[in-house]
């Protein structure tokens, strides 16, 4: 299969045209994974928002609450698991436009929701349609740039991650002040918008197809094919122990995001003013972190000791912030965290591109995204039950750090070969 930059060069275009039109894939790529985390992680602002939760009519019962962001995680871990697979027998990119369409639909949807039950429902269906994202934006990586590259182009959309974090919840936290929890749902309907119309003219002209390997003939792969190459897969241990270690990955990242807003305001005494800037720093250290792993993971090649370095030292970091009273240091010691996260995170997509094979890149991202987010998704609830039951907020965090330290270890076996 031709790369991007070699499809390129062949129409005899500047160098500089080149590649400039070939990173730009990975730039569109990381405005849907940011309008994304708005999506996911805006309603944990809410959470402390008792005009919300009035409305909702569940008080300020924090397993309810948690469940808001379990119920969207396990329906994105399933839908990464069984849908993911479309992106080898469908063009990417109609599938990455028909996706984002339908998250616009939903979020309008949840502005207008008068119940629990019906934003539950909706967070579920949410779920559905975000579930193949990670594994469409892998795929397109994997088909438009070398080996040496894809850990920068798999960090430039997992910056997504980080950017989201950092601009979304400061901007809902504002919205919601201003104008009622309703808005902030209509404002990311909004966006959605805009990001359709980023990814169809940012990705006009790029050629991508589905199932491809590279030098395989431009053909579509059958459901046979595409069975026998799962199969190489699927008996891979390799493949399975980074899943494994992906639960860990992000279950942290989901405890994360689900309660650290509640855990700033209510634990470390934050005030909703200025709770936005606050909140900003842990994501745009994980910013800084994910951007220089990914340039050490592309010159090095020793992905699976940086990945495995950055969540152990992340889990140490954050068990530094249980116990720290102030909430200035405690913030500063859980952007340490965060940028440990982000450095071991920007390598495991080159990882997992080194270990699958390209005949199955979407499958193999969504498998190993899906059961990520499966674990992710008991995170949120699991801490809240944690908290309701003891009332103490650092028990909550104190599980986060077992995961980490605990998960990372995972990871030992394939340091010497990767």
């Amino acid at each position: 299969m031709e790369s991007i930059k070699e499809t390129l060069v062949m129409a005899e275009q500047p160098a500089t045209a080149s590649l400039l039109k070939q990173w730009s894939i990975s730039v569109v790529l990381m405005v849907c994974v940011v309008l994304a985390f708005f999506d996911k992680i805006s309603i944990a602002v809410l959470f402390s928002d008792p005009t919300f939760q009035d409305a909702m009519g569940i008080g300020a019962d924090k397993t309810r609450l948690g469940w808001l962001m379990s119920s969207f995680l396990l329906a994105y871990g399933l839908s990464s698991v069984c849908l993911s697979f479309i992106g080898d027998i469908i063009n990417p990119r109609t599938c990455l436009l028909v996706s984002v369409a339908a998250w616009g639909m939903l979020m309008a949807m949840m502005g207008m929701a008068t119940s629990y039950e019906q934003l539950l429902v909706l967070r579920v269906l949410l779920g559905i349609a975000e579930g193949p994202l990670f594994a469409l934006a892998y795929s397109i990586v994997k088909q438009c740039y070398s080996s040496g590259q894809q850990a920068r182009a798999s960090t430039m959309f997992l910056l997504g991650t980080p950017i989201g974090a950092a601009l979304g919840f400061p901007i809902t936290a504002f919205i919601l002040k201003a104008h009622g929890w309703q808005m902030t749902f209509f404002v990311m309907a909004a966006l959605t918008l805009i990001t359709l119309m980023v990814i169809h003219w940012g990705l006009k002209g790029v050629s991508l197809r589905s199932g491809t390997a590279q030098g395989a003939p431009k053909k579509r792969v059958t459901w046979l094919q595409h069975f026998r190459n799962s199969q190489r897969l699927l008996t891979s241990p390799s493949f399975w122990a980074l899943c494994l270690f992906n639960t860990a990955l992000l279950t942290y990242l989901w405890g994360l995001n689900g309660w650290l807003p509640s855990y700033l305001i209510e634990a470390k005494g934050v005030n909703l003013a200025s709770f936005g800037a606050m909140s900003s720093l842990p994501f745009i250290a994980m910013l800084f972190g994910e951007v220089a792993g990914a340039f050490l993971s592309d010159k090095t090649g020793k992905r699976a000791a940086q990945v495995f370095g950055g969540l152990f030292v992340a889990g140490g970091a954050l068990y530094l912030v249980l116990q720290i009273h102030d909430p200035v240091f405690a913030i500063l010691a859980l952007s340490v965290s965060a940028m440990s996260w982000g450095f071991g995170v920007s390598a495991v997509f080159a990882l997992l591109a080194s270990i699958t094979p390209a005949e199955v890149s979407a499958t193999a991202g969504g498998i190993f995204n899906g059961f990520g987010n499966f674990a992710g998704a008991a995170a949120p609830v699991l801490m809240g039950y944690i908290v309701a039951q003891s009332g103490d907020f650092n028990l909550g965090l104190m599980f986060l750090v077992w995961v980490a330290l605990i998960g990372s270890l995972l990871l030992l076996a394939l340091v010497k070969k990767y």
